[in-house]
């Protein structure tokens, strides 16, 4: 977040916050409509599972009332009809056949099939008073509908439907009797078996523990899978009659049951939870899809507004930066924007009048000590001058050592006090160059002549390179006033032993261009920007660094743009500071100015 602009992170403050609320509302949402939506569809389910049971159980019933209807006609009140009789009624029972085309079967009063409608190998004359249904059928009395059975005759898994033969007295005569092969017809309505494969429906004899619906195996009846196995089944048999369940595989399916009323199976219908809350999902997905945009519209706007808000801050940071920069701008901010940045920029605003009071306060200070300064201090300095030159006489020689020092001394504390004069000149605008036209050699050797003795007692080597001649458009004493200051930086800040070159050369603009490069460790990263600015020093170098008013460069700015140059510098294997002027127009009979130590 340091790195974000106040206006981004207010952006992204309000993003997290917009959808930490669209999540959470999301999240409440969602597990409210998907419950909701579970509830309905299990309402739906076991509607639907009720209807289709119904559906089945009347399917039943139909084909048990045709088959006793059918039996009713095999009896002439107190016998059977004669058998060809049986067979020409046989043959014309299309629609009875519709109902159960594995076949139709007339049974004696002992349950041995006598007619069929359709031949099965062995069926005729086989006695099946064994069976189960028919053992029912024999007590009862009553239509009668078996579990699934594999047939003796086809080995296929059947369905078999009985109804009694009567006298018009209710002596027994036989039965009627009606196949389904399980393998190629179902008892579930066609609106089952054309439903989708992830469908999950079936008719379970929970009493035989057999699927009565066996079309997924036509070589065999499916028993139920043993407890376990299946959970969903598992679930269905425990009673509950609607609910969510996993399957073999892992997968939920939202399952109902009901009971077939005639026969006591049971039909189950399971649709997958995916699939069933799907159109839920969608609604949810397309709900959270409009939330974000909508979020990221509040963001994108909070954004702009924060930006717009913050803006006058941003110029206000600009303002204050580049005060930082050049600390003799006199600006204000203007008091616009939100209560408390009007309040920051009144703040600043008097903090700023305050500080150009004291600033000037300081420089008349500066000045009236300097200037104050300066007399005694030229008359102190001439004596000194007189006196170890023995105008006087010869001096002891411990006198005479005492005399050199203070007249160092006192040059550096002129040179100090002068420093203070010219930049306070150049502050108020007092400062007046005069440029000429001027050799670029001649003032680089000037420069190397007047400092050879400072470099001499740093034990720093000062050499100027040859150049071609240039002429350049410069006020000469300054120019060798930036010249020396730029040389005695170098010479402070040069190892012992070292080389420090000035040479002249031409830019492709079309100025010359003067460099003073040294070996030293070159200017500090970290000081590069605050390198012009007046009071500043590098604190890394040799012990000879730490000298002087941090004015130098200061001057050496303001005085290369009074003349129309620039100042500069870069690091390469040491420092190298240059300067650059405007070369000089000269004519025939024009002459350059001389250089020399004072204007």
């Amino acid at each position: 977040m340091k790195a974000f602009s106040l206006a981004t992170r207010v952006a992204i403050i309000i993003l997290g916050t917009a959808l930490a609320t669209v999540l959470a509302l999301a999240g409440t949402a969602y597990r409210s409509l998907t419950t909701d939506f579970e509830a309905l569809l299990t309402q739906q389910q076991v509607k639907e599972t009720e209807q289709l049971a119904e559906q089945v159980d009347r399917n039943l019933q139909l084909r048990s009332h045709a088959l006793a209807l059918f039996a009713s006609l095999l009896t002439n009140g107190k016998t059977l009809i004669p058998l060809p009789e049986i067979e020409l009624l046989l043959g014309r029972q299309e629609q009875l056949a519709g109902l159960f085309p594995a076949g139709l079967v007339v049974f004696d009063s002992n349950a041995t099939a006598i007619a069929e409608n359709i031949h099965a190998p062995d069926r005729i004359g086989t006695n099946y008073r064994d069976r189960p249904h028919f053992q029912r059928a024999f007590q009862t009395r009553d239509s009668i509908i078996s579990r699934p059975i594999i047939g003796r005759a086809t080995g296929l898994p059947l369905l078999s439907f009985l109804a009694p033969i009567e006298t018009d007295d209710g002596d027994l005569l036989g039965f009627a009797g009606g196949v389904l092969n399980l393998a190629e017809t179902s008892i579930l309505p066609a609106s089952v078996n054309n439903a989708r494969a992830d469908v999950y429906t079936r008719v379970i004899d929970t009493n035989n523990a057999i699927f009565v619906d066996s079309r997924d195996d036509k070589a065999q009846l499916l028993e139920l899978p043993t407890p376990g196995t299946n959970p969903l089944i598992d679930a269905a048999m425990t009673g509950i009659t609607s609910g969510l369940a996993r399957g073999p595989e892992g997968k939920q399916w939202l399952y109902a049951t009901d009971q077939l009323q005639q026969l006591g199976w049971l039909f189950l219908r399971a649709t997958p939870h995916q699939v069933a809350i799907e159109p839920a999902t969608r609604s949810f997905r397309f709900f959270l899809a409009l939330s974000l945009a909508v979020a990221a519209l509040i963001s994108l706007l909070a954004y702009f507004l924060a930006r717009s808000t913050v803006a006058p801050l941003s110029r206000m940071t600009r303002k204050i930066l580049g005060v930082a920069q050049s600390p003799d701008q006199k600006i204000r901010l203007d008091e616009e924007g939100s209560l408390e940045i009007r309040h920051l920029a009144r703040a600043f605003n008097a903090m700023m009048s305050e500080r150009e009071a004291l600033a000037a306060v300081k420089n008349d200070f500066v000045a009236t000590v300097s200037h104050e300064l300066r007399t005694p201090l030229t008359s102190l300095h001439g004596s000194l001058k007189l006196l170890n030159s023995d105008a006087t006489g010869e001096l002891p020689p411990q006198a005479a050592e005492l005399i050199r020092i203070s007249l160092r001394n006192s040059d550096r504390l002129r040179l100090l006090i002068d420093d203070l004069l010219d930049f306070n000149k150049l502050l108020a605008g007092r400062m007046d160059v005069y440029p000429v036209p001027t050799s670029a050699s001649a003032l680089i050797q000037d420069a190397v002549e007047g400092n050879q003795s400072l470099a001499s007692n740093a034990r720093v080597k000062l050499v100027a390179k040859p150049a071609r001649p240039i002429t350049v458009l410069c006020d000469p004493f300054r120019t060798r006033q930036i010249l020396d200051n730029l040389i005695t930086n170098a010479i402070r800040y040069s190892p012992e032993e070292s080389t420090i070159t000035i040479d002249a050369s031409r830019t492709d603009d079309g100025q010359a261009r003067l460099t003073v490069s040294d070996q030293g460790q070159g200017v500090p990263e970290d000081f590069r920007e605050r390198l012009f600015q007046r009071f500043a020093q590098a604190e890394r170098g040799t012990r000879r660094s730490i000298s002087g008013t941090g004015l130098g460069l200061a001057i050496c700015q303001e005085l290369i743009q009074l003349m129309g140059g620039k100042i500069g510098h870069y690091n390469d294997h040491g420092a190298h500071f240059w300067i650059t002027l405007p070369l000089a127009t000269t004519r025939p009979g024009d002459t350059e100015a001389p250089v020399g130590d004072t204007p």
